[in-house]
């Protein structure tokens, strides 16, 4: 089985990313369902949006993040996006599986305001509670970047900075999500987000 790993503290916008390559044919979306959403006006004042799609993996969510759990919300066939903030801390761990991992990060500062923006401890999923409260959010999101930053910093020989949605579907080597599926061009730089994929 092949996974993708994304990573990104809270408030990073990395559902974002995922978002933007999820209906690609090349993923299996079969860890969808309505209940494994979550949408919100915070970028489209009175209009809610998607902002939350599929399972996530993290301590006190629907699903650990050790890798004998990543199959479980799935059934389906292509590549399987397996979400987890806490990968952050895993990352040197993780790059011995093969697998792509794909890094997204914002200023704590920007973080933390987003996801307050975005609904905080009453997102509907998935379930923050791992985080404690707002005071242990920052810390999270602070631990989060840094890890995430000193990772990239020492495997630079092996990171690409795509630019949008469609460049990370090449650098990840899966199809671009057709016009069907509603998928615009994503512009990291636009919406104030890096992007590193390593590989």
């Amino acid at each position: 089985m092949t996974y993708i790993l994304f990573t990104g503290a809270p408030g990073s916008k990395w559902s974002s990313v995922v978002k933007n390559i999820y209906w690609s044919s090349d993923i299996d979306h079969t860890d969808y369902s309505e209940a494994r959403t979550y949408w919100h006006d915070a970028d489209t004042p009175g209009r809610r949006q998607l902002m939350h799609t599929g399972a996530y993996w993290d301590p006190g969510m629907e699903f650990d993040n050790g890798p004998e759990h990543w199959d479980r919300p799935f059934s389906g066939t292509g590549k399987r996006i397996i979400k987890s903030h806490t990968f952050a801390h895993q990352l040197e761990e993780l790059k011995t599986l093969g697998h792509s991992i794909v890094l997204v990060r914002r200023s704590n500062i920007e973080c933390y305001d987003w996801w307050k923006l975005c609904g905080e401890f009453t997102i509907t999923y998935p379930n923050y509670q791992h985080f404690e409260d707002l005071d242990r959010m920052w810390t999270h999101i602070q631990d989060e970047n840094r890890d995430i930053t000193r990772f990239i910093q020492q495997n630079l020989d092996r990171i690409t900075c795509p630019v949008d949605n469609f460049d990370l579907c090449r650098v990840l080597g899966i199809k671009e999500p057709g016009p069907r599926d509603s998928i615009h061009t994503h512009n990291y730089a636009n919406k104030d987000i890096r992007v590193y994929v390593y590989k």
